[in-house]
């Protein structure tokens, strides 16, 4: 089968047909389109070699449409309906009456911490809608964004991938959590009675050593780690309970001592802070969804 030769499809062409059906002139339509009657005249001698038919025949005073006309003047005008009006003319992003998904990246702190005030927040603002969490790692994040079509990604994620754009929600400190019904320790915490203790740690790669470790070193203490988990949710269980200590995240260390009667105190030693980012796609940059987005994270974090 011969390929079709594109490169002889004008959309003026359509156009001008359309405008010639209409008003059945020459001169009309060539009025209806802004140009000469002369360039009208040569358009139609393009139409006609494009569709291999005269299209139009003079009757008169009036060019009536040949049978080929009236069967594709149907389809031209869906076709530059569907251009002007899908194509063209951009569609507003209205948070209401939006009936989709909205899908959220988070790695395992995030997820803890913000989904469900993230569902709230999205279900406000549209009713209609639906909340697709995933849960993502400074590894895969870029994998599961586009294999998922995320429209943004929560987290401490650091050498973004060039394609992402990313936004500085909060910085996270650290402190010690632990369940002072099983552990007894001073306030404040001193080094000594924080390597007296057995630790849990939240490991993303299952290490059971931090550059905690190396700073203790360098103080000549050094700790025992009892256990390490990838979530943040399996380490809080643990701790209730049992004599155990773990480093974690301010934010998290607060909210498990309101729920779950948790302690929380500052490290005797000196833990980095992060940051948490919002990313997402350069592409999405402007889309007025991901905009509206971008704007209830930054309020629920923030």
């Amino acid at each position: 089968m011969k390929e079709f030769n594109w490169k002889g499809v004008d959309l003026n062409l359509l156009v001008a047909f359309q405008a010639l059906y209409q008003t059945k002139s020459v001169s009309l339509a060539a009025e209806q389109c802004f140009v000469s009657q002369s360039a009208m005249s040569h358009t139609l001698q393009r139409m006609r070699s494009l569709f291999d038919d005269p299209l139009f025949e003079r009757v008169g005073s009036k060019m009536e449409p040949t049978l080929r006309s009236h069967e594709i003047a149907p389809l031209i005008d869906k076709l530059l309906g569907s251009i002007k009006n899908d194509l063209l003319i951009k569609k507003h992003f209205t948070s209401q009456e939006y009936q989709g998904a909205w899908r959220i990246g988070l790695t395992d702190y995030a997820e803890q911490l913000f989904a469900p005030q993230l569902y709230d927040a999205l279900k406000q603002a549209s009713p209609l809608s639906q909340v697709s969490f995933y849960n993502v790692n400074r590894s895969n994040y870029l994998e599961i964004a586009e294999s998922e079509k995320l429209d943004v990604v929560i987290g401490s994620i650091e050498n973004l991938n060039r394609r992402f754009l990313s936004q500085h929600l909060y910085t996270e400190q650290h402190l010690c959590l632990f369940d002072p019904l099983s552990v007894d320790l001073p306030t404040p915490l001193t080094l000594e009675a924080f390597v007296s203790i057995e630790h849990a740690l939240v490991s993303p790669d299952g290490s059971l050593q931090t550059q905690v470790d190396k700073r203790l070193a360098k103080l000549g203490y050094e700790r025992r780690v009892g256990v390490a988990s990838r979530n943040f949710l399996t380490v809080r269980r643990l701790l209730i309970g049992r004599k155990l200590i773990c480093i974690v995240p301010k934010r998290f260390a607060e909210m498990e001592t309101h729920s779950h009667g948790l302690m929380a105190v500052s490290t005797p030693v000196e833990v980095p802070d992060f940051d948490i980012r919002l990313l997402y796609l350069k592409a999405n940059q402007y889309e007025e969804k991901n905009v509206c987005l971008r704007e209830v994270v930054a309020k629920v974090v923030n």
